[in-house]
Parts: C-alpha cells; sequence; structure tokens
C-alpha cells in the first residue's frame, strides 16, 4: 500500500509548484502587456484636441546682437508702428539700433484652457538677429487658424545656446536664435467645445487599421454590454452615448481609455539611407530566397611625373600623367540560402551572419523586396 505522500505532495513540493505557477502566470502577464496598448495610447477622442497659435512681435533689450534695420526692413517699420502706438513719432527720424529683432512666436493651446490659463510660447528670430540672449518679448497676440486672437504673449525669452566671437576665432553652440517662455503665453479667448452636451464620439486611431478599429470597437462593446461602438473606417470608431451613461460622457471617455487592446500592425520595413537606419516590425516574413553579397572596389591613384629637360635644351618641363587603376573583389562572398516563413529574430541573425553592414543590407532588403520574397512593404524616409 502506497504511503499518502505519494498522492499529496508535501509543503516544500507544494511551495515549488505555486511558485512555479504563479512565475508562469506573470511571465503570460508581462508578455500579454507588453503586446497590448491602452485605448488612451492609440486613439484620440474626437473635439478634445491641441489647438496652434501664431504670432508676430518683437524682442528688446538684445546686446547688440539684434537685426540690422538696414537690412531688415519689416523691423524698423514694426519698430515705428510700436513707438506711435505709445505717443513717440519716429516716422522721418533714421532709426539705427541693434538691440531689436522680430520674431515669430509659436504655441499650443491645450484643450478646455480657460481664460487667464498659463502656455508655454516659443520664440524664433525672423530677421539677421544674431542671438536673442537676454531679450525680452513684447506684448504679442496670438492668433489661431481662424484670425481670431486666443493669448497673449509676453516675457524673458531663454535660450539653449550661445555665441562667443573673438577678432580670429567665433564658436557657436545650440540654436541662439531660438528660445522659449515658459508660462509667458495668457490665454484671453476659450474654444467654444461642449464635450458633456454629445450624444456621439468618435475616436481617431494614430496608426489607422482595420483589425485595430474592429477591437476596440468590440472592446468597448464588451465593456458597455450592448453594440454601441462600431468601426466606420481603418481610422474612425463610431461611439453612440449608451443610455446608462446619459448626461455624463466623462465617466463614459474615462473608462473607455483604460480598455487594453493588441493594436495589429502591417508588416513593414522602415530605411533611412542618409543614416544606414533599418527598422523592421515583428510581422515581416521572407520566403526561401539565396542571397550572395560581394564587394567590389575600385582604386584610382593619380601620381603624376615631373619631367626635366636635359642641361643646355631647348626643351621645356612637362608634368607627364600617371595613373593606377586596381579592381578587387571579395573572394570570400558566398551565396547564403535564407529560409521560409523565418522568424524576425532569424532574419536579423541570417542577414548578420552574412558579414555585412547596414549599408549594404539596405541594398539586400530591397533587392528581396524586388524578388518578390520579401513579404513585408519597404518605406524609404
Amino acid at each position: 500500500m502506497r504511503h499518502l505522500s505519494t498522492y499529496f505532495p508535501g509543503p516544500t513540493v507544494r511551495f515549488a509548484l505555486f511558485a512555479a505557477a504563479l512565475l508562469c502566470t506573470q511571465l503570460l502577464m508581462t508578455i500579454a502587456a507588453d503586446a497590448s496598448s491602452r485605448i488612451k495610447d492609440i486613439a484620440d477622442f474626437e473635439g478634445i484636441r491641441e489647438n496652434q497659435l501664431i504670432g508676430y512681435g518683437l524682442v528688446v533689450g538684445l546686446n547688440g546682437t539684434g537685426d540690422s534695420l538696414n537690412n531688415t526692413p519689416f523691423t524698423q517699420q514694426s519698430l515705428q508702428a510700436m513707438l506711435e502706438r505709445l505717443g513717440v513719432n519716429t516716422r522721418n527720424s533714421a532709426l539705427n539700433t541693434n538691440t531689436v529683432a522680430a520674431v515669430m512666436v509659436t504655441a499650443n493651446l491645450p484643450p478646455f484652457s480657460t481664460q487667464g490659463t498659463r502656455i508655454d510660447v516659443n520664440v524664433s528670430a525672423l530677421g539677421d538677429s544674431s542671438s536673442l540672449q537676454g531679450g525680452t518679448l513684447l506684448v504679442t497676440p496670438l492668433v489661431g487658424a481662424d484670425g481670431e486672437v486666443y493669448a497673449i504673449a509676453q516675457g524673458s525669452v531663454a535660450i539653449a545656446g550661445f555665441t562667443a566671437q573673438g577678432d580670429a576665432a567665433s564658436i557657436t553652440q545650440g540654436v541662439p536664435t531660438a528660445g522659449r517662455i515658459a508660462n509667458g503665453g495668457l490665454v484671453e479667448r476659450e474654444l467654444e467645445f461642449k464635450l458633456a452636451s454629445l450624444t456621439n464620439v468618435r475616436l481617431a486611431l494614430r496608426n489607422p487599421d482595420l483589425t485595430t478599429a474592429r477591437r476596440v470597437a468590440l472592446s468597448i462593446n464588451e465593456l458597455i454590454g450592448m453594440p454601441t461602438a462600431e468601426p466606420v473606417d481603418p481610422a474612425t470608431v463610431q461611439l453612440e452615448l449608451p443610455r446608462q451613461y446619459d448626461g455624463n460622457i466623462v465617466d463614459l471617455l474615462t473608462d473607455i481609455e483604460q480598455l487594453i487592446i493588441e493594436p495589429d500592425l502591417a508588416a513593414k520595413v522602415v530605411i533611412n539611407e542618409a543614416s544606414g537606419i533599418i527598422v523592421m516590425g515583428q510581422d515581416v516574413k521572407v520566403s526561401r530566397v539565396a542571397v550572395a553579397q560581394g564587394n567590389l572596389t575600385v582604386t584610382i591613384a593619380e601620381t603624376p611625373e615631373v619631367v626635366q629637360p636635359l642641361p643646355f635644351a631647348n626643351g621645356e618641363t612637362a608634368v607627364v600623367p600617371r595613373t593606377e587603376l586596381n579592381v578587387n573583389t571579395d573572394p570570400d562572398a558566398k551565396l547564403a540560402i535564407v529560409p521560409g516563413t523565418v522568424t524576425l529574430k532569424q532574419l536579423v541573425d541570417g542577414l548578420n551572419a552574412l558579414g555585412i553592414g547596414p549599408r549594404d543590407m539596405i541594398s539586400i532588403l530591397q533587392a528581396i523586396k524586388a524578388s518578390g520574397a520579401l513579404q513585408a512593404e519597404i518605406e524609404v524616409l
């Protein structure tokens, strides 16, 4: 007769099994979390968005690094117009100051900003100013796309670069002609958007995809318990306000943006030929194909030779060209077979095994795509 411990493990064994099960559960949860995202991170709600503002102004108080008024007439005209508004007439006077610079001021108006809210503004030189260090932006209206003034900007400009110059050398670090004013904008006009009065909401996917849009709609319907969301196109999910959330759309949007789904991405290879960067998605597949890579090197060297005439001869000194031309090929280049339906890691390992650099790999990927063996889209930046 067997002992009961044969059928019922002891405390040590039970603890080990429990720890192993807990580790497997955590591993599966980690994998699922890595492959999934919140709706909040992959989609935007229509109407909840920023608006771009722009304005034209003057920065004063520069230490001789402002615009030269002779080369930038718009700075002189702006300075004269500003002085006239302050009661100073300089129309017939010759202004010659280098402490003023014309600038463009930009900012983003956050959604639901109320009057009196502070926002950050960016300041960029428009004329031939060499630096905005130490300057102060005067009152500048910031307008939106509709031409209405939504904010006023003013304050000291902080720049991240500097310029130092001597008689024979100069150094410039960063961009001294662009700066930022933290909390330098004051909101004066609110956007007319009533979120609480909406009866339907549209979600805009940041990466349009049919499968992702359908998964978002299914996840929302599962949360609410009734079919209220439907994908309209690859980038839009239409949502009707359910009865249980009537009058409280903020709670509905809060619940929706916390839902976890797994976005679906198309197989794509992104190539930046200027920097030699290659980025491949996890769904990139390659059919069975053979790849060979060999380097062809052509070396041209010029060694001109000077020929002198003999003494007491009537000849002239001449330069005779001498050109050496060498053509070398890689004798160790071999034909390698990349197996079909490989994973991304296997594809990268196979290409690295050929001993090639990123730029040669770009040409190989384009050649594999031309042969029809690369099951992905190539996008060249």
